[in-house]
């Protein structure tokens, strides 16, 4: 729980699961808070991913995801190539660009939610490796986007702790995301 997620009006479910997946976005984007380009390009951690990876990456799959959900056409070996490029930095990627395009991937993401007629509305998912495909709600799909995005914030944390000892919740009251709480009135 690194933020407070605002509670959605009454029967606001589109808002509700929107507003969570924004606060595992906001987790990404802090975890490059005050960040050189060099140390979010830095792997200190076993993982193959770099803090810039893990953003350029989340970016990548939330435009993927969006484009399965509207329906787009679909071809397996294009899309593992963009995912496979999606895990690493080049060296003329800075993370200002990278955060520009995770806003922008946020955006389309919340204007084609916000045109559905109902969160029931179904697309076809690809059959991949992994899953057999099938009819989904836009429903599950936001619940996979969130899931996805909320496995990246845990990973972008265990990295920027590495990197500079600094955890969610610090960065959570260093940018203002949330104030920090009196904890002497605790208990």
């Amino acid at each position: 729980m690194p933020v407070v997620v605002a509670t959605e009006a009454p029967g606001d479910e589109r808002g509700a699961l929107l507003a969570y997946l924004e606060a595992q976005r906001g987790g990404i984007r802090r975890a490059l808070h005050g960040l050189t380009d060099e140390q979010a390009r830095a792997k200190p951690t076993a993982s193959a991913f770099s803090l810039a990876g893990i953003l350029k990456h989340v970016a990548v799959g939330e435009r993927g995801a969006l484009r399965m959900m509207r329906g787009e056409p679909f071809d397996f070996q294009e899309q593992a190539g963009e995912w496979e490029d999606s895990l690493s930095v080049r060296e003329d990627e800075t993370v200002e660009p990278l955060l520009e395009s995770y806003a922008r991937a946020a955006r389309e993401t919340e204007e084609a939610v916000a045109a559905l007629p109902s969160l029931d509305e179904t697309f076809e998912a690809p059959r991949v490796p992994w899953d057999e495909g099938g009819r989904r709600s836009w429903r599950w799909g936001l619940l996979h986007l969130i899931e996805e995005t909320a496995r990246h914030a845990g990973h972008a944390d265990i990295i920027r702790e590495t990197i500079d000892g600094k955890g969610a919740f610090d960065l959570v009251f260093e940018t203002g995301a949330m104030p920090e709480p009196d904890w002497s009135s605790a208990g």
